[in-house]
């Protein structure tokens, strides 16, 4: 029986973190390849423009070449997809934004329109999970051509220019797969291997470890999954043997006491080689794959299902992004445009993640234009040197925004100045002001606009949660208790209920972070938490994978 939804508790404001927001973090597995993408990416077309003199035209390519960047962690199947959908939606939002600068010069109009741009690819990129980096580089390549001046009948090549640079974006982001067809899948196994790894190795006396290592292996986990369901079935083979180690996983979270934290570390390590996958003593007796199958043929949420709960943070982006753009305007900047960009740049799932964006892309972009200012003499010598230093520009951002969002931006900042001036070189001392000002105001209403639109929803959507994960457990509890089920019917039970306890504990960390928020069920959340985690174990044990009883997996019932 589910627990009883206690009363609301009262509205309060929460506290902005401020320890560790600048402090760098462990690269990801795999940052050279988003920065070399880059880099191929964008280096073929601006060499070109430059061979031919029309540098001026390089912001028109640059919209298709940054397509590269996005993708990185999906099988190939998924991403010929996934690319092709960002190309179309940069073409589509470059389209709507030459149109409305060949339209009208009033830049109150414009700065409207990149508003209503930016809260529309914010939704939707959140929306479809589409990843990093998200909806920013959309809305700066947009926003930027709201104010280059454009006729009507320079807008068929232009975008012509941006199609073309997204279709070798498109190849750039594919090439991998002609050497390593399997890479992205696997690395998603080996990190949850790793995940794994790091929670059964916790001390058990670490409640507060154990709970956040617990987490971050059961994300892991469906992460690895999810990556799994997106290979295609020509990579079926592959798969099965990838699905026995991720059940191997979910054997270290049901029991870590009875888990070899270095045998799984050891999967992972080969899995990142490029030897064969290894062989696992899980029995291969097909359940995972029915559980894969059951989950293929199952309905997805609509994509108005999914933007429901995006609201509040579509009409933050709009409002921020409108109101940093105005202010810009009546300070009398050039290029208000980069004050949207930084507003838009900021929204994260809670207020208290977005006042960290926006600590980490303040101090970012003012290391960034000392380092322009640094710069500038060389890129001066000539349009060969300007675009070069782009190019390391480019792929510096890329090697290191996984390690800190505010690292990328010393990187992003000077590049971005370097690209106003493909049109003619600039005065150094106004392109540093207007960008350090513009910063400021971005950051500044961004934020205040994230504070005052509120997100009421938050708390519903954490009882949502909390209800689909108590629905899902007695459901699988059920099945439990009951003759023995179906394989299928229990794999699918047991993935359904993993999958919303990750859910849930997104859910309840996106709604810690809101103010203005009524208090939250955490004692329910965390109580429901155990109890889904304790019923997956016992899942695993009447699959025949845990050997012996131990006490995480008692009290189990419908």
């Amino acid at each position: 029986m589910s627990t009883p939804t206690p009363a609301p508790g009262p509205t309060r404001a929460r506290r902005l973190p401020l320890a560790g927001v600048l402090r760098p973090g462990r690269p990801s597995d795999i940052w050279f390849k988003p920065a070399l993408s880059a880099v191929a990416s964008v280096a073929p077309p601006n060499l070109t423009l430059l061979a031919l003199g029309r540098l001026d035209l390089a912001m028109y390519t640059m919209a298709g070449s940054l397509c590269a960047l996005y993708a990185h962690n999906r099988p190939y199947a998924a991403r010929a997809r996934v690319l092709a959908l960002v190309v179309l939606g940069m073409v589509g939002g470059l389209a709507v934004a030459l149109l409305t600068a060949s339209l009208t010069g009033s830049a109150v109009v414009l700065v409207t329109v990149g508003a209503l741009l930016a809260a529309a690819q914010k939704a939707l990129c959140d929306a479809t999970r589409i990843g990093p980096p998200g909806n920013v580089v959309l809305t700066f390549i947009s926003s930027a051509a709201l104010f280059a001046p454009q006729t009507l009948g320079q807008i068929p090549g232009h975008l012509a220019l941006a199609v073309a640079a997204g279709a070798w974006a498109w190849l750039v982001g594919m090439a991998p797969w002609l050497v390593r067809p399997h890479g992205p899948e696997r690395r998603a196994t080996a990190q949850a291997l790793n995940a794994a790894a790091a929670y059964a190795g916790t001390p058990a006396d670490d409640t507060h470890a154990r709970a956040r290592t617990r987490a971050a292996a059961a994300a892991a986990v469906q992460a690895a999954w999810q990556s799994l369901l997106a290979t295609g079935p020509r990579a079926a083979r592959t798969r099965r043997a990838l699905e026995r180690l991720v059940v191997r996983a979910e054997v270290a979270l049901a029991a870590p006491a009875d888990t070899d934290p270095g045998r799984l570390r050891g999967w992972a390590g080969d899995l990142v080689a490029r030897g064969p996958v290894p062989r696992t003593d899980t029995p291969e007796d097909g359940d995972e794959l029915l559980g894969v199958e059951v989950e293929l043929a199952s309905p997805r949420p609509s994509l108005r299902h999914r933007l429901a709960p995006l609201t509040p943070l579509a009409v933050r982006t709009a409002v921020g992004c409108a109101l940093a753009g105005y202010l810009s305007l009546a300070l009398g900047i050039g290029r208000p445009y980069w004050a949207l960009v930084t507003a838009a740049s900021l929204y994260q799932a809670n207020v208290a993640l977005t006042w960290s964006r926006g600590v980490q892309r303040v101090v970012g972009n003012l290391a960034g234009v000392l380092v322009f200012a640094a710069v500038a003499p060389l890129a001066h010598l000539g349009p060969a040197a300007l675009v070069l230093c782009c190019l390391a520009f480019n792929f510096g951002a890329e090697a290191l925004i996984t390690r800190n969002y505010w690292l990328g931006s010393v990187c992003v900042t000077p590049m971005a100045l370097l690209i106003t001036e493909f049109v003619g070189v600039q005065e150094p001392g106004t392109l540093i002001t207007e960008r350090v000002v513009d910063t400021l105001v971005g950051a500044l209403v961004g934020f205040l606009a994230a504070v005052a639109v509120t997100n009421r929803r938050a708390g519903d959507r954490v009882e949502d949660a909390l209800a689909a994960v108590e629905r899902l457990r007695e459901h699988t509890a059920r099945l439990l208790a009951g003759p023995e089920p179906e394989p299928a019917a229990l794999e699918s039970a047991r993935r359904s209920l993993a999958a919303a306890l990750v859910e849930l504990r997104a859910t309840a960390d996106a709604a810690s972070g809101e103010w203005w928020q009524r208090a939250l069920p955490q004692e329910r959340v965390m109580r429901a938490e155990q109890a889904g985690h304790r019923t997956l174990a016992a899942t695993t044990r009447r699959r025949g994978r845990l050997p012996g009883d131990r006490t995480e997996t008692e009290g189990v019932r419908p």
